[in-house]
């Protein structure tokens, strides 16, 4: 009897690919062209959550994925502020990867050893991290925008053999040079033996104790004449990146990630719910110390060219990133609602200062897409199918995380696009809303579980033998099941709403609210720009308080406040009617561009808040110390 293969049907596909997931996983490996120079011996061999063991007995190498193409074709085309459009071949980043193996290795780069990099979005890194990852040896990345003690919470846990850095970066119309960081930095990596450095700035970059941390310029690390890389054959398990939390409120968690499960699980991404192929080009604004960079650079597996551009993405106008997708011919456009937001209120209409006749799917991830963005993109960026004269293009709001390196709810290219919804779950995540006894909510919110293992879940912890760390992390509350911290509402249509993180879940009356109900209610206020809601506790319950970022000319009086309170109260209902309303001068953001509500509801309440190198803008959150309630008695 043969078995039946999968549904033609998008729901009836995703159903199948979570009921039979080995028969999903086999067909996607095969398929989608993960070679192995050892086949696996099956395709799970334990479905234990954590534990699950996938593709056993195969090995492999991520980078020979991304890097199979060896033509004269667009592989890469860099830029970012200040930098001319360049675009380099995939036979020339081939090459460069080669050289710069061979120069890490006299280096004493082995398998297993571990790279630090504290880079901009940028070709040297991209070919650094294909070097290392060719050699079995496993990278882990920070933006430069860290602070020094941030960098050294996430590097210092791993022991790194080699750091890589730039001599500086450019933001928004200035240049940051990186020798104070880099040499606060390595007063703390005792590890290090190496420094190799890249010229992006031009401000240069120096080692006063060369003995010490020797350094090695980019160019002499390359100077070899290697002309193909060696990809180290290592099982599906081995690690490859160390990725981390957020670490806005302790320790950053140092997830590590695998070979096959990152790779199956970014082909599926790209391939499948991405309709990524050969002749496409993908951009995702991101720095390297966001999941987003890694997700990335994989569609080079997909055969797609990917653009590396670093900088604001608003500088020197908001048009600046339409623009540039004219100019690279981007097909897959991927930012955030942060972003959107901006070009909206700018009063731009992207479609206006740039030609996107290129771009058939715009993706956003870092918070959900509200419903009135859905509106605003497709008013603004779409342009028109010449045939049918509607919009002609995919809106895909997508969700997941560093946690898994990917997403549990995705674009799907052969559904519709619903305003305010995730499309559908991912194809193999077995994703329910579940309420606090441990049962799938039928109709209403929940928290987002996984009741099924799959591949891209996490290797483990660094520095967490017994994997009691991870386990806390996700399987304390169900165990067995993965709990992701969303606070979720599965569709009808199959589509997800995302009201927030549980963590940050308001309860006001011991009712759930989710923040981005509150956010969706009050963002398309023209007098206001941004806003942060959290849950206060107050004799004995929870009150809501929302702080506002006002537009220009805007003023929190008695009348505006009254305004916000009723648009909130209309779009939701009484209980998500703050209790306080406040303007603030910002909202603080991490460095990936995620509002960081524990730490606002820190500092009303009194608490440190000690990780604020993981924050674009730490100062930020001095305001919030500050907000005069009426109910205290001591202010």
């Amino acid at each position: 009897m043969v078995a039946p293969g999968p549904p033609a049907d998008a729901e009836a596909l995703w159903q199948w690919s979570v009921d039979e997931p080995e028969a999903f996983w086999a067909l996607a490996w095969s398929e989608l062209g993960v070679r192995a120079s050892v086949p696996y011996q099956q395709v799970l061999a334990d479905a234990s959550m954590p534990g699950a063991v996938w593709f056993p007995g195969a090995r492999l190498n991520y980078a020979e994925h991304l890097l199979a193409r060896a033509d004269d074709a667009p592989a890469v085309i860099v830029t970012g502020e200040g930098l001319a459009d360049r675009t380099v071949s995939a036979n020339q980043l081939r090459q460069m990867v080669a050289r710069a193996q061979a120069g890490l290795r006299q280096l004493g780069l082995a398998e297993g050893d571990r790279v630090a990099a504290l880079v901009p979005n940028t070709l040297e890194t991209l070919v650094l991290m294909l070097a290392t990852t060719a050699s079995g040896a496993v990278w882990s990345s920070c933006s430069p925008d860290f602070g020094p003690m941030g960098v050294v919470d996430r590097f210092g846990q791993i022991d790194p053999k080699i750091l890589i850095t730039a001599d500086g970066y450019r933001y928004n119309g200035k240049t940051i040079g990186l020798q104070d960081k880099v040499d606060a930095v390595l007063a703390h990596l005792d590890q290090v033996e190496h420094v190799v450095v890249f010229d992006f700035a031009g401000v240069g970059l120096h080692r006063e104790q060369p003995l010490t941390h020797p350094l090695t310029h980019y160019e002499d690390l390359l100077a070899g004449s290697a002309t193909d890389p060696d990809f180290v054959q290592v099982a599906v398990d081995h690690p490859l990146f160390i990725m981390y939390s957020s670490g806005t409120t302790g320790v950053p968690k140092s997830i590590v990630h695998g070979h096959g499960g990152t790779l199956i699980k970014h082909l599926v991404e790209h391939r499948l719910h991405s309709d990524v192929g050969p002749g496409d080009t993908v951009f995702w604004f991101s720095t390297c110390g966001w999941m987003m960079w890694n997700w990335l650079v994989s569609g080079l597996a997909a055969g797609a060219a990917v653009v590396l551009y670093d900088g604001s993405p608003t500088f020197p106008g908001p048009e600046a990133l339409w623009q540039m997708a004219q100019r690279t011919g981007i097909t897959h456009f991927g930012t955030s609602p942060k972003f959107l937001a901006a070009c909206e209120q700018a009063g731009l209409v992207p479609r206006e200062v740039a030609d996107l006749s290129t771009i058939r799917t715009l993706l956003s991830t870092g918070a959900p897409l509200n419903p009135e963005q859905f509106d605003w993109v497709y008013a603004n960026v779409a342009a028109e199918n010449p045939s049918s004269g509607d919009p002609d293009l995919q809106l895909a709001s997508i969700s997941g995380g560093t946690d898994i390196i990917g997403c549990f709810a995705a674009g799907n290219p052969l559904l519709p696009v619903r305003r305010g919804e995730l499309q559908s779950r991912g194809l193999g995540m077995a994703v329910e809303a579940w309420g606090p006894d441990g049962r799938p909510v039928a109709h209403g919110k929940g928290e987002l579980v996984c009741v099924k293992p799959f591949p891209s879940m996490p290797v483990g912890f660094w520095r967490d033998p017994d994997g009691k760390k991870y386990r806390a992390a996700y399987f304390e509350d169900f165990p067995g099941v993965w709990t992701h911290g969303d606070f979720i509402e599965i569709m009808p249509s199959g589509g997800i709403v995302i009201y927030g993180r549980s963590d940050t879940t308001l309860n006001p009356g011991g009712v759930r609210i989710g923040t981005a109900e509150i956010y969706r209610a009050i963002e398309p206020l023209p007098e206001i720009t941004d806003s942060i809601v959290v849950g206060r506790p107050h004799d004995g319950d929870v009150e809501v308080v929302l702080c506002v970022v006002l537009a220009e000319g805007a003023v929190l009086d008695a009348a505006l406040t009254t305004h916000i309170k009723s648009t909130i109260r209309s779009a939701t209902t009484p209980r998500h009617v703050p209790a306080h309303v406040f303007a603030v001068p910002e909202v603080p953001y991490t460095i990936s561009g995620k509002k960081v509500e524990k730490a606002v509801r820190s500092m009303m309440v009194g608490e440190p808040v000690d990780n604020r190198d993981a924050l674009a803008n730490p100062e930020s959150l001095d305001a919030y110390a500050a907000l005069p309630f009426p109910t205290d008695p001591d202010r």
